[in-house]
């Protein structure tokens, strides 16, 4: 159900969006886009217009939200360009997806956990900071250049 504040996306019209309609759709640079379609990124080809010029379309603005996902949790660049040629290849090859996949599942639930034991320490850092600002004895607090004569 959709709340009544909030915003549908403009649909993509018929002749397909600019690059720099679709980076702003997208939220990346012309230049990513540009670097998605060099680096082998994308599963179709994007459209051009008759006079050279990209016109993306809702495919392909799904795709480039895939791959900026996929990027952004840690995927490398060789493992975006292995799945988006196994979606090119099409039927077939599910398996092999769901592997690729299920690996960066796994990579990203273990940097997840790795984040939160690094979390917990900075909260009992923040933790000690307040508690020794509020008693008034922060400058008892550890400082590795410090001499005893110095405090």
């Amino acid at each position: 159900m959709v709340e009544v504040n909030q915003q549908l996306p403009e649909p993509v019209p018929e002749t397909g969006l600019s690059i720099a309609e679709a980076a702003r759709r997208t939220g990346v640079s012309t230049h990513t886009l540009r670097y998605y379609e060099r680096a082998g990124l994308v599963v179709t080809p994007v459209e051009r217009t008759h006079g050279g010029r990209r016109r993306y379309r809702e495919f392909d603005l799904e795709w480039i939200t895939i791959c900026t996902r996929l990027r952004a949790t840690g995927m490398p660049i060789k493992g975006i360009r292995r799945y988006a040629e196994l979606v090119a290849a099409g039927r077939g090859n599910e398996d092999e997806r769901l592997d690729l996949l299920e690996s960066h599942h796994d990579q990203v639930l273990a940097k997840i956990a790795e984040l939160q034991e690094n979390l917990k320490l900075i909260a009992r850092k923040v933790d000690v900071y307040r508690g020794r600002l509020a008693a008034g004895d922060a400058d008892q607090l550890w400082a590795p250049n410090r001499t005893p004569a110095a405090r």
